[in-house]
């Protein structure tokens, strides 16, 4: 890369580099084991002036989100929990009515909306990847199968399909032209009009050592001072936030037009600001620091497997998650250490993790395989897992976790 995404500033070498890897949700039939896969650096920049963390662009989201796009929201219970949570604060904190149109981008399978429609809500999903809108219509959910931008805001604002709510969760980083989505989200916001957005807190990543988060499908890696400078550009006010547990960390932003003097700027604002400012975050050193703990979470996480499997014990993993794929091919980690993974999607099971290999089966083959370890890749809800595969623990199998560090938990 040679200038920022977001203000175009130029940019030095990367502060850390993955190697390189296939795209993390390109899962893999049996026809397709034999065939080359294509594989992009992983190699993380900062920008010096606005301080957003970025990836290269080697593959159009077009095509990233495509019809073979596997991811659906609805499968973990955890995240559908936090999406009602928010529904129902949303509607009481904003006196939300049956007046309001909400509009979600990047709704997937209508995980959120669901909610508001229960609560007679008008409601519109815009959702580019074709399976996970499928399914959105089929439970009911109004839903367009286009990809969000400038020009398609324009065709919905233009008539009477303007929004008094903009939601979009986990889909800023997930768009490269970061001016044009925002400039849409302006377009498409009525005067009066609310926008919030979540997404992973750059901030937790470098404290966490979260790095497996990183994959060619997320373009950015926010925090906050950058997204309001982004916001600031386009004639948008951060006006609120949240700091929530979502995705081993989040923020979630509240957003209006810069002349809606009506919603007033929260002290939570210039407290993040400062919050970041005192991390480290505005100076571009602390980046540079990062790659040691990074690396450490290999040599870790690779010694154990090595120790197990030397004893002759059975190892499977529990998920096919992005951040998994990410993990597994920055370690090298293949069949000859995990022997499946398993996850709840349909739409995952019979298939293989890109670039490993490694062949993905439903949940009750843990049960038939009896393991010694049971290898978590979405760390994020190991709670939530963990309570789903209690009884693993009656033969002895034990749950492993790699990142931020490694975990064995009896």
């Amino acid at each position: 890369m040679k200038t920022c995404r977001a203000c175009g500033h130029k940019l030095h070498k990367p502060f850390l580099s993955l190697g390189n890897s296939p795209l993390s949700n390109s899962f893999l039939s049996s026809a397709q084991l034999g065939v080359m896969e294509p594989y992009f650096p992983l190699d993380l920049h900062v920008c010096p002036s606005c301080f957003l963390v970025q990836l290269d662009v080697f593959e159009a989201p077009r095509l990233i989100f495509s019809a073979e796009y596997a991811y659906f929201s609805s499968y973990s219970d955890s995240w559908l929990a936090h999406c009602k949570e928010y529904t129902a604060m949303m509607i009481d904190r904003f006196a939300i009515t049956p007046a309001w149109s909400v509009v979600e981008i990047a709704s997937n399978d209508g995980y959120l909306l669901q909610y508001f429609k229960e609560r007679g809500i008008p409601v519109l999903g815009i959702e580019p990847a074709q399976r996970a809108a499928h399914e959105a219509l089929r439970k009911g959910i109004p839903t367009e199968t286009v990809y969000f931008t400038d020009e398609y805001a324009r065709t919905l604002s233009g008539g009477t399909r303007g929004a008094d709510l903009i939601i979009g969760n986990n889909v800023l980083a997930h768009n490269p032209d970061l001016n044009d989505f925002t400039a849409g989200l302006k377009t498409l916001l009525k005067p009066s009009g609310i926008i919030t957005l979540e997404f992973p807190h750059v901030l937790r990543m470098l404290q966490s050592n979260e790095f497996d988060t990183i994959y060619h499908e997320h373009f950015s890696y926010l925090s906050f001072y950058s997204v309001k400078l982004l916001f600031e550009h386009h004639g948008l006010t951060m006006f609120d936030a949240d700091e929530i547990a979502t995705h081993g960390g989040s923020l979630r932003i509240y957003a209006r037009h810069k002349e809606n003097d009506a919603l007033k700027v929260s002290p939570h604002v210039e407290q993040l600001i400062e919050k970041e400012k005192s991390a480290g975050l505005l100076d571009t050193a602390t980046y540079m620091t990062y790659k040691a703990g990074v690396e450490k979470v290999k040599r870790d996480l690779l010694a154990f497997l090595i120790k197990q499997k030397n004893e002759h014990k059975k190892i499977v993993g529990y998920g096919a998650p992005a951040k998994g794929n990410t993990l597994l091919n920055y370690c090298g980690i293949r069949t000859d250490f995990i022997d499946f993974t398993v996850d709840r999607s349909p739409f995952k099971q019979g298939k293989f993790l890109p670039g490993t290999h490694i062949p993905i089966l439903h949940p009750d083959a843990i049960i038939k395989a009896k393991p010694d370890y049971l290898f978590i890749l979405p760390w994020n809800i190991r709670d939530e897992i963990m309570e789903q595969m209690k009884d693993v623990r009656q033969w002895g199998c034990k749950f492993v976790i790699a990142t931020p560090k490694l975990e064995i938990i009896p």
